[in-house]
């Protein structure tokens, strides 16, 4: 099915989540998911039970327990009993889970939702195991110094400089101001070195949230929503394990996912993407072919709020909620997973002719 027309037409009918924090010590994952899902099922006019697939994504290692999921779904409400399935991924493969799942005609609408808390412990020292637990884990290099070694390798080949990576992250920053959800809204100092070529603005903040989003077909998608966002075409594909074995200054997966995704087939006007690091844009822009005609981020990005296992979920719900809003005709969104852009997934959506 990837790669290819659907034979279904799906499409995302409600996007929500919530605004984005550095910590919810007062809220449980289920606290901070109730008023997301509450959100998008009242958007659409639907209950619980008119639900036909429920998947959700989220990561054992951030809860710090085993089956942590199985606690989030008191929030969605387990009874009677309904179809569901998780992924220890970003919600962006739950997304993707779904969409295959109503391809096959088993269900009409689906639930989409992924939360995160960063707050609890070191997010830079658990994501170090991610990586190879042999040659390389036991380093403990974390995600911040493996993303600078990504833009020195960018640096060194001429792509981009520090004040090109400053700029990303201002204009990120800036387009966040009108984000009410954004937890770092508006341009600032870029900041001390976190390790160089790295600087403070460059990384992302350390983010706690949640979202949601509603899947339907057919013409149940135009009961639902006005001006439905359809995904023409949705794509993943991961890279080698290894680093050492990768050119760091370009994605191939990416660049794959997107033409099976369809995404070079016509110009998109905005692109959501899932770079929680400045010079992973510079990447992404090339694999993409994303020319300055492209609004790339209107909703300021992962570097303005990056609430772990939702932040590339949130990248296809705000592309899906510029269309919804009449901002946007053809819009990519992405997500990525592992160090250095190693897993990407990329969602073409249009809405219909206006």
């Amino acid at each position: 099915m990837p790669g290819t027309s659907p034979a279904r037409e799906i499409a995302v009918v409600a996007f929500g989540q919530t605004d984005h924090l550095r910590t919810t010590d007062e809220l449980s994952e289920v606290e901070m998911l109730m008023p997301v899902l509450h959100e998008v099922l009242g958007t659409t006019g639907l209950r619980t039970s008119d639900i036909g697939f429920t998947c959700s994504g989220s990561s054992d290692y951030l809860a710090g327990r085993p089956f942590s999921f199985t606690m989030a779904l008191d929030g969605v409400g387990a009874w009677p009993p309904i179809s569901e399935s998780h992924v220890e991924m970003d919600g962006a493969w739950a997304l993707y889970e779904a969409w295959i799942k109503l391809l096959t005609g088993e269900a009409d609408t689906a639930l989409v939702y992924a939360y995160g808390k960063s707050s609890p412990g070191s997010v830079r020292d658990v994501l170090t195991r991610q990586l190879d637990p042999y040659y390389v884990a036991p380093l403990w290099p974390d995600s911040v110094a493996l993303a600078a070694l990504q833009a020195r390798a960018l640096i060194d080949a001429g792509d981009t400089d520090e004040s090109a990576l400053a700029g990303v992250a201002a204009r990120s920053r800036a387009a966040a101001t009108d984000n009410p959800h954004a937890q770092v809204p508006g341009a600032r100092p870029q900041g001390e070195y976190v390790v160089s070529p790295l600087r403070t603005g460059d990384c992302p903040p350390l983010s706690d949230g949640a979202a949601a989003v509603i899947l339907a077909a057919g013409d149940r998608a135009r009961d639902l929503c006005e001006r439905p966002a359809w995904i023409r075409g949705i794509d993943h594909r991961i890279e080698a394990h290894s680093l050492g074995v990768r050119d760091l200054t370009d994605s191939p997966s990416t660049r794959l996912a997107a033409e099976r995704a369809g995404a070079f087939e016509r110009p998109v006007d905005t692109a959501e993407l899932h770079t929680p690091f400045s010079s992973q844009e510079v990447v992404l822009r090339k694999a993409l072919r994303l020319d300055d005609t492209v609004n790339v981020n209107p909703s300021g990005g992962a570097l303005s709020a990056n609430p772990l296992m939702a932040a590339g979920l949130i990248r296809i719900g705000e592309a899906a909620a510029r269309i919804h809003r009449g901002e946007s005709d053809r819009a990519l969104g992405h997500a990525t997973s592992g160090p250095c852009l190693q897993q990407n997934l990329v969602a073409v959506l249009e809405g219909d002719p206006r």
